[in-house]
């Protein structure tokens, strides 16, 4: 096994991935921000490796806390069997044939309504007391959730002002996951997990808990964690490091390259082990 330098001692290197496990998955579950992009863009090759999985007959579905507005439009038009959005509040699958999309979601309207009040209420509260944070410039499109910006599109934030917007959501009775540009908040006992569940049974009749280890999730920061915890053989591009001690879970791979080179790396482990398989 490849030796890795501290603070990687707790994470294998990629190229250590088994050939059976790799080459025996049924998908790939991966974040975006700062997973397959890199400096808030989606390379090229990191899009292409979307394509080549999904050629390759795997599932590919995005787990982000991006919002509904912009699951729709992946769901749509990226290479991907579908979407979980907004921190697992909702999840998207395209049906290209019949041209129809299928939603997931985890509270009804009326719900949804009320929280929304609530979130609005309490973005007043946390714009107040942070100077410099910010309403994600994707908050219009969201359903479920509040994302406040500490560093995507302002000055970033130094860490106590971070753990002051996460106090804050969870002062008011909300979840808090804190990604590696905002914090995103709601009421609900939902995350990416419980949505990615779900998802995969009702609309692949796949039961992920018998599963498990035939997926691998990708992902790069603290709301990841869950994902990381769960799955056997998850996956961390290397700015995963950036994070680390603020975190409940490791994935068990690390990359040596970070955001959309990492994720390119990874694809290319599996794809080599998927074509050894043939």
């Amino acid at each position: 096994m490849t030796v890795l330098e501290v603070p990687f001692k707790d994470m294998a290197a990629i190229s250590d991935l088994p050939s059976s496990v790799a080459g025996g998955l049924l998908g790939v579950l991966t974040d975006i921000d700062d997973t397959i992009t890199t400096d808030g863009q989606l390379p090229a090759d990191a899009y292409a490796m979307l394509e080549r999985l999904t050629a390759a007959g795997l599932l590919v579905i995005p787990i982000t806390g991006r919002p509904a507005g912009w699951c729709d439009m992946i769901a749509r038009f990226w290479p991907v069997a579908g979407i979980v959005g907004e921190n697992g509040a909702l999840a998207m699958r395209y049906d290209r044939k019949a041209r129809k999309m299928h939603r997931v979601l985890n509270m009804d309207g009326a719900t949804r309504v009320e929280n929304r009040a609530k979130l609005t209420a309490l973005a007043e509260q946390i714009l107040a007391d942070v100077p410099g944070a910010a309403l994600a410039s994707d908050q219009q499109y969201r359903e479920a959730d509040l994302a406040i910006d500490f560093c995507e599109d302002v000055p970033p934030l130094p860490e106590d002002q971070i753990d002051r917007i996460v106090a804050h959501f969870k002062a008011a009775g909300a979840i808090a996951k804190v990604s590696s540009i905002h914090v995103n908040g709601w009421f609900g006992d939902w995350d990416k997990l419980t949505m990615t569940k779900r998802f995969l049974a009702e609309e692949f009749n796949i039961d992920l808990e018998a599963a498990r280890d035939r997926f691998i999730y990708c992902g790069d920061s603290p709301n990841d964690a869950p994902m990381f915890g769960y799955f056997p053989y998850a996956c961390g591009v290397a700015n995963v490091s950036d994070f680390l001690g603020k975190m409940d879970a490791l994935p068990k791979y690390i990359t040596p390259s970070r955001g959309g080179a990492g994720f390119v790396e990874i694809g290319n482990r599996i794809l080599s082990a998927q074509q050894g398989a043939s």
